[in-house]
């Protein structure tokens, strides 16, 4: 379980690192915007474990037919709700537009499938 918290918030820094459009407050510190992207972790595995289901249900036959390529658009939903739930809470965390949300979501997908795959290669061997 922590290993797929660590995955996803390294899968969040790197879409704010990588992506101009997703921001942290630039007049913070290091540590400050490390604990933002904490937190903004915390909130997305909250949403993810419990509207995601919701999205990906309703939006079955659309990832049928896309076979699959509909979940990114579920993704970049969440990443604009979460967005909007740390503004909510005060937290410096910001995704600028759809686009932004989209490209964020793919990021967010690949990083943290190759960190978990990481991971359960890790587990394995135990």
């Amino acid at each position: 379980m922590f290993a797929r918290f660590f995955a996803s918030a390294a899968a969040l820094a790197v879409a704010t690192w990588w992506l101009p459009g997703i921001s942290t407050d630039a007049a913070a510190d290091d540590w400050a915007r490390g604990w933002t992207i904490v937190a903004v972790a915390v909130i997305f595995g909250i949403v993810n474990s419990l509207v995601k289901p919701l999205f990906t249900f309703a939006a079955a036959p659309l990832i049928l037919i896309t076979l699959g390529l509909f979940l990114l658009v579920i993704n970049a939903l969440l990443l604009m709700l979460v967005s909007w739930i740390a503004g909510q809470l005060g937290l410096a965390w910001h995704v600028a537009d759809w686009g932004t949300a989209f490209w964020g979501a793919l990021i967010v997908s690949i990083v943290s499938f190759v960190l978990n795959a990481f991971f359960k290669r890790g587990e394995e061997h135990r």
